[in-house]
């Protein structure tokens, strides 16, 4: 590499300039966070608009429910366990090549399991896509960061923080219509105009700008055992969240994942060229990043989890309904990304981290609140006020992990940054659902009793988990009336909501604390100033091992 590049690519991990000069729409910034858009929206539109068409697939394919399942947890799995190894793939052999062939292969794959008419070409399909969806992911960070100087990453990562709002919120509209006007194939169908669009601009616009000092080799035995370590987490609290309490099964998976997850911490620092070189959590405000990713997405999938049945189940509400009642909660976090990120330009991210994350727990506490004769007005000011804290954290998480990160490093900082999102929304989904769940199973006999309405022993369980979502237990052999039952379950229901609700607002304030470490400034200075000492660290003890190694060069 010319001194010249060299000189470039150091000076966009300090968050100078993006260079060489471009010509035409190659390279171009705008163009590049439109084209990257396109793939986000893709992966985004395709998370929650599967999870609509499940019960038509259900019944179209004569699956269980356990089968049908891991239509949604093959492909979760994939995810979680590549998001890091992919971004490491990026830095290595260029974001954009990787990025296309995750655009083709998730394009591909979706109309493949659209035609398919067995369960099992599904499920095997879908951990497919989930590789070339965990592909796209990191890439689409890591050449924003390229694109865009680290003092100017802001508002970029608002405008993708927007794109994933809307299309995550219009994956059920979307998904409803197609299965009740054509086929559950066609909610996959639709990848390809979005995965044609999104690969002709990436042919076109996206260019790679290479670091100084490329990755070394690829570290295979950690990619294997921090693959195999979150994999084991996910599945675990998945399993959680779908029985909704730990038994020796679920608690086995998760101890697991610890222990391979301290085997990967040991060989990551005495590995050659680790997967995460330790030198990315000297950074304090990368550490704070990824803390406070975690917190956010805990509260942004754990709080929804309990909630949609609460609107459905106990408010009696239809599904399109509850669309509308949470639909603030969308307009917020779309219209409030844009100016979240002119607080942070302005600001430094600390302040907007910290004030939305305390805005969500007020929030929080405020939904807990809500009972079985709230109405439209008080459900609607609630997410709102969930929406308004929602926007500063994600912009401001994601600028502190990415541009914290130097340039060489940006496909693995953008892998943590999304890994943070995975593996905290599947703490929240399953912290959630069991508490609720634990509620039930301690709370109901006694209310049962309490009420004269005794049941059967072995009614029980079915009853337990009835309750668990919201709805009346069967009346089987109870002696209690339907009208009874319903009023003892959405009590029992109504208190284990607020456990689990006051529980996400603890973590949401801890992720606030954690804020208040990120230090004031803006965070594209950071490898000008404070970081320069820990970048110029980490470079020397690459120098020094590579020198150590005969002088190796990649």
């Amino acid at each position: 590499m010319s001194g010249a590049t060299g000189h470039t690519a150091a000076a966009e991990g300090r968050g100078g300039a993006p260079s060489p000069p471009r010509r035409g729409v190659r390279g171009h910034p705008w163009l590049t966070l439109l084209t990257l858009s396109v793939g986000a929206m893709m992966v985004s539109l395709d998370g929650t608009i599967v999870t609509v068409a499940q019960p038509a697939m259900q019944a179209d394919l004569d699956a269980s429910l356990t089968g049908i399942q891991w239509v949604t947890n093959g492909y979760l799995l994939a995810v979680a366990a590549l998001l890091i190894a992919a971004g490491r793939l990026g830095d290595r052999y260029g974001h954009r090549t990787v990025f296309l062939i995750g655009a083709a292969g998730f394009t591909a794959t979706s109309v493949a399991i659209g035609a398919s008419g067995s369960l099992g070409w599904v499920i095997a399909l879908r951990v497919l896509q989930g590789v070339f969806g965990a592909l796209m992911q990191p890439a689409t960070l890591g050449l924003l960061r390229t694109a865009f100087p680290a003092d100017r990453l802001t508002m970029p990562i608002a405008v993708r923080s927007a794109v994933i709002a809307a299309s995550t919120a219009a994956g059920p509209v979307v998904g409803g219509l197609l299965v009740e006007h054509a086929s559950w194939g066609w909610v996959f169908f639709v990848n390809v105009p979005l995965g044609a669009l999104a690969l002709v601009l990436g042919v076109t616009v996206l260019r790679d700008v290479r670091a100084e000092r490329p990755p070394g080799r690829l570290d295979l035995p950690g990619m294997a055992v921090l693959g195999a370590a979150l994999c084991l987490l996910v599945a675990g609290l998945a399993t959680v969240a779908d029985r909704g309490r730990p038994d020796a099964r679920t608690l086995a998976l998760p101890a697991a994942a610890l222990l391979l997850g301290a085997l990967f911490t040991w060989w990551e620092r005495r590995a050659p060229d680790p997967l995460v070189p330790p030198r990315l959590f000297r950074s304090r405000r990368f550490t704070v990043g990824v803390l406070a990713m975690l917190a956010m997405s805990f509260v942004m999938f754990g709080a929804p989890f309990v909630l949609i049945f609460y609107l459905q189940n106990v408010l009696a509400l239809t599904p399109a309904e509850s669309g509308v009642r949470v639909l603030g909660l969308t307009l917020l976090m779309i219209v409030g990304a844009p100016f979240a990120a002119m607080w942070i330009s302005r600001s430094g991210p600390r302040a907007p981290v910290v004030a939305g994350l305390l805005v969500t727990a007020a929030a929080l506490c405020a939904l807990s609140g809500l009972d079985a004769q709230s109405g439209t007005l008080d459900t609607t000011l609630c997410f709102f006020l969930l929406g308004l804290g929602f926007s500063p954290v994600m912009v401001g998480a994601t600028k502190l992990v990415i541009s914290s990160a130097p340039v060489e490093l940006s496909g693995v900082a953008g892998g943590m940054q999304q890994t943070a999102m995975q593996v905290g929304g599947s703490l929240g989904t399953a912290t959630a659902g069991a508490l609720v769940a634990a509620h039930a199973a301690s709370a109901l006999p006694d209310r049962l009793a309490a009420q004269g309405a005794g049941i059967a022993p072995e009614d029980l369980d079915g009853a337990v988990r009835a309750v668990a979502v919201g709805l009346a237990p069967d009346p089987g052999t109870a002696d209690a009336s339907r009208a009874a039952l319903t009023d003892i379950a959405q009590a029992v229901f109504l208190e284990g909501m607020q456990h689990a609700l006051l529980a996400t607002a603890v973590v949401a304030a801890l992720g606030a604390v954690a804020g208040l470490f990120a230090g004031p400034g803006r965070a594209g200075a950071e490898h000008g100033a404070a970081q320069d000492g820990a970048d110029r660290d980490g470079a020397a003890q690459d120098a020094a091992a590579e020198h150590a190694g005969g002088g190796r060069t990649t």
